[in-house]
């Protein structure tokens, strides 16, 4: 397929680069001015010039979805600044958008992504990808498929450990089998309230309420979902902690990981707060607070 564009305008701020390296997404690759990856089967090869996007091998209706162009990113700003250290955040990354990313392959990666780092999380991915997904020889590389489901419910636990899932396989192991018996329809969660898709997500093992609303976020069109992790948490005690009582702000400062009540109340209130786009304020406080700590 030949190299296609689009050419972006002033009302269509996007930034590539920190879309792809603040943290939602795994299995990208940069390659001198190109970036990689194999996004929903597809391998998509794209690269920034200014205002320019240049891609090969999808066309311009896949690129403007995954990366979510049809964003009205200045009227997201307009909601979500709300005060200097967002709009801060902002101002540093501005262009940075919500990927669409497939549902199944977003849910697998965050049950791998607890208690990881973002490059342990890289590595468990590529792992699993390389051992049970499909090559794909492209450009004079090599890429893989991420495994369906189907795939991994037939791949045998001890073969799942040596991608170094640890005490995540039986969870991954056990989520393929619900997903691959159609228990649980991402189309339907889409079509969901935001409670209602958050509920049925945690029943699925491994998925619990920061789990939950990265995938709600990142894969399920729920904008409004705002997950809370160290760096978030961060964030709130320091610079919005007068919304809260000064027992809880203490409380959570002094203990690394968050009870389901103190997380439930800082999600809240960011969902409150920043409104029906809290899901762009988290990602831009996210991205801000672990590069300018």
């Amino acid at each position: 397929m030949r190299l296609m564009s689009i050419q972006l305008n002033e009302s269509e701020p996007f930034d590539l680069d920190a879309t792809l390296c603040c943290g939602q997404t795994f299995r990208w690759e940069k390659h001198g001015e190109w970036w990689y990856s194999v996004a929903k089967g597809k391998i998509l090869k794209i690269r920034q010039t200014n205002n320019r996007l240049v891609f090969e091998n999808v066309d311009s209706g896949f690129v403007k979805a995954y990366f979510r162009l049809d964003d009205n990113l200045l009227k997201v700003y307009s909601q979500i600044s709300k005060d200097d250290h967002v709009r801060r955040a902002i101002s540093v990354f501005r262009g940075l958008r919500i990927l669409r990313q497939d549902p199944w392959e977003c849910l697998i990666s965050y049950i791998c992504a607890t208690y990881k780092s973002i490059a342990g999380i890289e590595r468990m991915l590529f792992s699993l990808s390389r051992r049970f997904g499909e090559k794909i020889h492209f450009d004079g590389l090599d890429f893989h498929t991420f495994p369906t489901p189907r795939r991994l419910t037939r791949a045998h636990p001890d073969d799942l450990a040596k991608c170094g899932l640890g005490y995540r396989t039986k969870y991954v192991h056990e989520t393929a089998e619900i997903i691959n018996k159609n228990e649980l329809k991402f189309e339907r969660l889409k079509n969901t309230s935001y409670k209602e898709a958050k509920a049925e997500l945690m029943k699925l093992p491994g998925v619990g309420l920061k789990v939950a609303d990265c995938v709600l976020l990142f894969s399920l069109e729920k904008l409004g979902a705002f997950p809370i992790d160290v760096w978030i948490k961060r964030a709130i005690t320091e610079h919005y902690a007068r919304y809260f009582q000064k027992e809880l702000i203490l409380r959570t400062t002094s203990k690394r990981s968050l009870t389901s009540m103190d997380y439930e109340k800082l999600n809240a209130f960011g969902r409150e707060y920043f409104g029906e786009y809290a899901g762009y304020a988290q990602e831009y406080l996210y991205h801000y607070e672990r590069t300018h700590c």
